[in-house]
């Protein structure tokens, strides 16, 4: 049974990402002229836009488990009270004895990279033209990604933002990154003795984070193909996940997330200096998952008690807590474009979307801070003027 909120898919949940439809979809075509005169009025008027979607991938892995491998594409049901995928899913492609492990989305259309065990392969999107609705398609490119057909498995896979760079990280320990869609080398690192975590671009794609499994989180200048910094762990620190952001004033800034002792962490960094401006101890669980929201003002994260957890990027005041969210690890977290919704995955098959809201003040209002601070004047001038104000009241 999934959790409230939650919508079970049969199979364990590795990876999940919303899909840039406006990237996908073909536009209906025109009306026909033999229609303009009885249907000038309907085809007039402008179609609703589709229903948010998702992919999630994931599966039984290798051997007669009786849970199929596969990726499944799922819309956002309108017609429920609150936020939730539909059971239904819009697409469904069957993987066979390889279960996708990690996903990465290409923000303009090119398709769904997904890492399996023994590497990487593309699938690229078929869009029908038509009334609702809409039907999508994925189909397998086999002459895609030749340098990462037999890589072995890939733990951190991602795109840039405009989607011109494509970066992995194995569970080798070689990072591999790549111009997109020449598939032309940027730079390569090869380091048996780790594997690699996570890694992400900044906004304006001069850098590549990549975090290992043990030593200090390196940052690539992607211009010059040369480490410009090692950001370095304080005692007992573990890094996990790191993600660049845009603050609200559109400078960047990384965070990164960390274990240290029983605490789950989240630490920010200036992306000039390349020095430590900020650290906060969020959680007791270990951190599974890790997101920020495309406007810079949330950052999530998932546990391996099935917690999820929101704060505001500035100050990392906690917004939302979401206990036994899912009832295993939390595998995966993904903003919505517009910031307002979150999804999360796990290895209990279930897919949860929850309404984040989009606080252009971290979670403070103007209006309540503005209604404190006329009651504290209220207040004082009340003290003030105590005596002509009792001599006012009839006697």
């Amino acid at each position: 049974m999934a959790p409230r909120g939650g919508q079970s898919y049969g199979f364990p949940i590795y990876c999940a990402a919303w899909l840039p439809l406006a990237h996908i979809l073909k536009p209906d075509p025109p009306a026909a002229d033999a229609d303009a005169g009885a249907d000038a009025s309907s085809a007039a008027s402008p179609s609703s836009p589709p229903a948010p979607m998702a992919a999630l991938g994931g599966g039984g892995g290798e051997g007669r488990s009786g849970v199929p491998n596969k990726l499944v594409v799922a819309a956002l049901d309108p017609a429920g009270e609150e936020a939730a995928l539909s059971p239904e899913a819009v697409v469904e492609v069957k993987t066979k004895e390889e279960v996708p492990y990690r996903m990465a989305v290409h923000p303009r259309g090119d398709g769904v990279l997904c890492a399996f065990p023994n590497g990487c392969r593309l699938y690229r999107w078929e869009s029908q033209e038509g009334d609702e609705p809409r039907k999508l398609a994925l189909e397998p490119d086999h002459e895609a990604l030749t340098d990462l057909k037999d890589v072995g498995l890939q733990l951190a896979v991602s795109f840039s933002g405009e989607g011109s760079i494509l970066a992995t990280g194995g569970e080798d320990g070689h990072l591999r990154v790549f111009k997109w869609p020449a598939m032309e080398s940027v730079l390569t690192e090869a380091d048996t003795k780790t594997s690699i975590k996570d890694l992400s671009f900044s906004s304006d794609e001069k850098f590549l984070a990549v975090n290992r499994s043990s030593g200090p989180c390196r940052l690539w200048d992607l211009l010059s193909s040369e480490v410009v910094a090692n950001l370095p762990r304080e005692a007992g620190e573990i890094f996990g996940f790191c993600r660049f952001s845009n603050k609200i004033d559109s400078s960047n800034i990384l965070f990164i997330t960390a274990m240290q002792g029983d605490y789950g962490k989240i630490i920010s960094w200036n992306t000039t200096s390349w020095t430590r401006v900020g650290s906060k101890k969020i959680t007791r669980e270990a951190i599974s998952a890790f997101a920020v929201s495309p406007d810079g003002a949330l950052l999530a994260i998932g546990t391996i008690e099935g917690t999820i957890i929101v704060v505001g990027s500035k100050g990392m005041r906690t917004l939302i807590t979401v206990k036994k969210a899912h009832l295993g690890i939390v595998t995966t977290l993904a903003f919505s474009q517009d910031s307002r919704t979150l999804l999360s995955t796990s290895f209990d098959s279930t897919a949860r979307v929850t309404s984040v809201g989009s606080p252009k003040s971290n979670g403070t209002g103007v209006w309540p801070m503005l209604l404190v601070i006329i009651l504290a004047i209220l207040v004082y001038y009340c003290m003030q003027h105590k005596e002509e104000l009792l001599a006012m009241l009839p006697r």
